[in-house]
């Protein structure tokens, strides 16, 4: 079953606006969680925000957001004063400039949502937009309030609607010039490659989801059933072996011998 809408507002470009809803793309809901618990009385453990200095639990009508100007000096902002700063783009998804679709890098991309029409009425307008999208190959860029804070995000067609990824900001993203710079630019071995591309196209299979499962996941469950049942299961998980010093072997002979090894799997 599909997530409720958690935003609601419109999609604009110049002149032409449609109501629309967004729903996160992603979700964690079927991680497991853990609560804190007093091993003592078996009760949970919560937290409470307390005063620095007196120690006093305080409540959630005096919590405010404080911006340090000084030591033990802050300027304190009201949640309404900071949506204030927004207003704008809090309810509207105004396209300001398209790009072409492959000009950015996936690093630049946060979170994914998706991004529907809202109303039968404007059907027809975000229809026009995405198709538009996707015959010129770009994407759109805007800005919205999303988290309480303003971000860039950038529309992209998928399907019958839109995929709306928050965008990083620019001082988020590190240049990688300062970790790969200094690495050498030599052509590898034509040879070696050969036998690398010979070992990459005995691994290749189709995308599926179960290619990504969290294995740990499920074995929390397992412990987790044969603990509600009573039974008892060893958490402790298997430490893998370090490689040995006197296993290091010429790159060439390492990658013949992986791709018999593959050879004989297949078999």
């Amino acid at each position: 079953m599909a997530p409720n809408s958690f935003w609601k507002g419109y999609l604009k470009l110049s002149l032409v606006t449609c109501p629309v809803a967004m729903k996160p793309a992603v979700t964690e809901a079927s991680q497991i969680r853990f609560h804190r618990i007093n091993r003592k009385t078996g009760n949970r453990i919560v937290r409470q925000y307390v005063d620095a200095v007196t120690g006093n639990p305080v409540k959630e009508e005096d919590e405010a957001k404080g911006y340090p100007r000084g030591e033990d000096d802050h300027v304190l902002l009201e949640d309404e004063e900071i949506e204030a700063v927004a207003l704008d783009s809090t309810r509207t998804i105004d396209i300001a400039q398209f790009v072409p679709a492959d000009r950015i890098s996936w690093i630049w991309y946060d979170r994914p949502h998706f991004l529907m029409p809202d109303d039968p009425v404007g059907e027809e307008a975000f229809s026009v937009i995405r198709d538009a999208m996707r015959s010129t190959k770009t994407v759109g860029i805007a800005r919205l309030v999303m988290y309480r804070r303003e971000r860039a995000v950038m529309l992209r067609p998928r399907g019958r609607g839109i995929v709306l990824w928050t965008l990083r900001y620019g001082d988020e993203v590190r240049s990688a010039d300062d970790y790969f710079g200094d690495a050498e630019e030599d052509q590898s071995e034509p040879d070696l490659l050969k036998l690398v591309a010979r070992l990459i196209d005995k691994r290749i299979t189709e995308w599926t989801p179960a290619l990504v499962t969290d294995p740990v996941q499920h074995r929390l469950r397992e412990m987790i059933e044969a603990k509600r049942k009573g039974r008892k299961r060893s958490g402790k998980a298997k430490e893998a072996e370090a490689p040995k010093e006197d296993n290091v072997i010429n790159i060439m002979d390492a990658l013949k011998r992986s791709i018999a090894a593959e050879s004989r799997a297949r078999k």
